[in-house]
């Protein structure tokens, strides 16, 4: 009798183990960028720490949305000599068989070093290397500070970066060994996309042939921060406010933002991947990472989401 209930005991610890969950890891992790490379789902977040403790980042894989490896190290401020502190918000992109990392760094204000780099490695899983040695983007330009950047490749190949905190938000081009940034038609390298209430964290899809972009309202240290989105006919706006789709539940979570989006291959399946702070925990380096299914009513505009305990689970095929 004892070993049929100790076995029936590890049954459900083992159960447990593999069975769906938010926050999807353990650990504090904000910001979190996901993207599908090489038939794995990968998460590259904000190691949440006081500034002066972040200094690296680790990245997560996974098949199947529910056990996840875990990355160490894969970037930190050894190898990146001219960042010294808080170290954000990572956005991730694959080109010409290279994987690019770029991340803020510093806290950068006008007159100081910082801003966004850049890095790239062999594997997603790095190691990465600076790729420039110095910041991409060191410049506050139109009122942005140089920080939460979003890599977005057009349908016609084009790269286009989204950033930009304290309440305003830029978008430059980027060239595709994402050296420096190219001019737009008019000659200008900087154009602002601020949509209302715009504070941070921009991202950006395409569904249906629309530009679908999305940013963070409120202060990430608070339990009022929140998403928003805008849909547009092509990639420079204007973005036009619609509506919050993902905010604080007193039941679940608070302080819910800062995302990105992945979209299931060869489906019309759509998740956001976000950090939330969880109830009775107040240091504003409390936030975790967690993923749940991003639906749309029949005009494509996003329906709101409930954040769960339970995630989402989709493997690869």
């Amino acid at each position: 009798m004892r070993k049929s209930i100790l076995g029936a005991f590890a049954l459900i610890l083992s159960l447990n183990a593999f069975s769906q969950q938010n926050p999807v890891f353990s650990g504090n992790y904000a910001d979190p960028e996901a993207i599908i490379y090489n038939n794995t789902y990968w998460i590259y977040p904000t190691y949440s720490a006081p500034y002066d403790e972040q200094i690296k980042f680790d990245a997560f894989s996974s098949k199947d949305l529910v056990t996840w490896t875990k990355h160490p190290n894969i970037l930190d401020n050894k190898e990146v000599k001219w960042a010294k502190r808080a170290m954000w918000a990572p956005s991730v992109i694959e080109n010409k068989g290279k994987y690019y990392f770029f991340f803020a760094a510093n806290d950068v204000h006008p007159g100081e070093l910082g801003g966004i780099g850049v890095a790239v490695a062999d594997r997603p899983e790095g190691p990465y290397k600076d790729l420039l040695g110095k910041p991409l983007i060191n410049d506050n330009i139109n009122g942005a500070q140089p920080i939460d950047q979003y890599v977005f490749r057009d349908k016609d190949g084009t790269f286009y970066m989204y950033y930009g905190g304290w309440k305003h938000c830029n978008v430059v081009k980027l060239s595709d060994d994402f050296t420096k940034l190219l001019p737009f038609d008019d000659g200008s390298y900087y154009k602002e996309v601020t949509p209302k209430d715009y504070v941070e964290g921009p991202t950006m899809f395409i569904r249906n042939g629309k530009y679908y972009f999305m940013w963070s309202e409120g202060g990430w240290t608070g339990p009022e921060y929140k998403v928003a989105y805008a849909i547009a006919d092509n990639p420079l706006g204007p973005f036009e406010r619609i509506d919050t789709i993902l905010e604080q539940d007193p039941e679940v979570a608070t302080g819910a933002g800062h995302h990105s989006i992945i979209k299931v291959p060869n489906e019309d399946k759509y998740y956001i991947v976000y950090h939330r702070r969880p109830l009775g925990k107040t240091s504003a380096h409390d936030r975790v990472t967690c993923i749940e299914e991003m639906k749309f009513d029949k005009d494509g505009k996003i329906l709101p989401v409930k954040m769960t305990f339970t995630g989402v689970k989709h493997p690869l095929k």
